[in-house]
């Protein structure tokens, strides 16, 4: 199978983000802010999944010019990264009688931000930014962070896009899975193996082995990306990860607008699908990408374009004149209908409002 005309081929020294980067000291430590746009506007944050950062997780949907004229003409970003996840960073901080017992020690005895830590960094971002609410983006365990945080700060949250997300405590697959992740990352560093385990993470199989053998551009754009995580770092954000707590209870109380993407493909499809059923359905939508894996920001970036642009019109937000959707599938030169990725099959005028329906979104590959 030929890879999808959805996905994006970016340069990994053209990352398409202009802005300036913060560093913000919070009670749990420092935090790398990459601020795009302008601050007069309204605040979209963003966080990544593990391993990644904002321009490794972000760059396949804000490199596309119609999102460019949907959210950076309507918002500033505020692209959060997990702590120790910026570009070049250096290793953190830890132990060195911790370091020398080896990784078991490390994973249970060296001090580590819980899950809880990290969404209360979060709000701590946005006093120093000054912001009063916030559009939150956030993929996998990104998307998790940001949940907690909108669960713990409703008052802060105008609404949720979350990317193939995650809810529940790790089952004990995951637990062990994550556990030799852990092992790998201390004792190899980013190798090769560790690389091909995240790789399946992110994307399908379709995108990263073609009928050629060969890896897609956004396959290799990504694995050039990883070589630049310090493991140690790493380490601390998946062990945070697999010590998080079951969210469903919380997201009864949940009411701010939700809009998920789950590429069909994901490991986390079945996840991502329990946390849509345990949501309010008034309040939230799901768009089901096929062809798919958990990163589709990267693999098809397309696909989420006129889904944000509906989820958005019911929040409220101005839509640029220039960017045209027609909901009856009529394609424009700029709407992303045009791009044949997408036919939303439930967009009532229901959807835009108060009630958000439920989406069902198929992205065919090219055979």
């Amino acid at each position: 199978m030929a890879e999808s005309s959805d996905s994006v081929s970016v340069d990994v020294d053209a990352v398409p983000f202009e802005g300036k980067e913060h560093a913000v000291k919070t009670s749990k430590g420092s935090v790398s802010v990459f601020v795009c746009g302008d601050q007069e506007k309204p605040a979209l944050i963003t966080y990544p999944d593990v391993a990644l950062n904002y321009a490794s997780c972000f760059q396949g949907l804000f490199c596309c010019p119609d999102a460019a004229s949907l959210l950076l003409h309507n918002f500033c970003i505020y692209h959060i990264d997990a702590p120790g996840h910026e570009s070049l960073c250096r290793p953190l901080p830890l132990d060195e009688e911790v370091l020398q017992l080896g990784a078991d020690v490390i994973s249970s005895d060296i001090p580590i931000l819980s899950v809880d830590d990290l969404a209360d960094q979060v709000v701590e971002v946005l006093d120093f930014f000054g912001l009063k609410e916030v559009l939150c983006l956030g993929v996998t365990a990104g998307a998790y962070i940001l949940t907690l945080f909108a669960v713990k700060y409703k008052e802060r949250v105008l609404g949720l896009i979350l990317v193939s997300p995650i809810c529940k405590a790790p089952s004990w697959t995951e637990w062990l899975y994550n556990k030799v992740l852990l092992n790998l990352l201390y004792f190899y560093g980013m190798c090769g193996l560790l690389k091909e385990f995240l790789l399946q993470r992110y994307f399908s199989k379709e995108i990263r082995c073609s009928m050629h053998g060969s890896e897609s551009d956004v396959v290799q754009t990504c694995r050039k990306l990883l070589d630049e995580r310090q493991s140690l770092n790493v380490m601390r954000f998946l062990e945070a990860m697999n010590r998080r707590h079951d969210l469903t209870d919380s997201l009864k109380n949940l009411h701010c607008k939700t809009l998920i993407f789950v590429g069909q493909s994901s490991p986390f499809h079945a996840e991502s699908m329990y946390m849509s059923a345990k949501m309010d359905r008034k309040v939230c939508a799901l768009v089901e990408v096929q062809a798919c894996g958990s990163l589709v920001t990267e693999e098809h970036p397309y696909a989420m374009l006129i889904p944000i642009e509906v989820f958005l019109m019911g929040l409220g937000h101005y839509r640029p004149p220039h960017f045209v959707c027609s909901l009856k599938n009529e394609s424009s030169p700029t709407s992303p209908s045009s791009r044949s990725c997408i036919v939303p099959e439930l967009l009532s005028p229901e959807s835009l409002g108060i009630k958000l329906k439920p989406i069902k979104t198929r992205v065919a590959s090219e055979v």
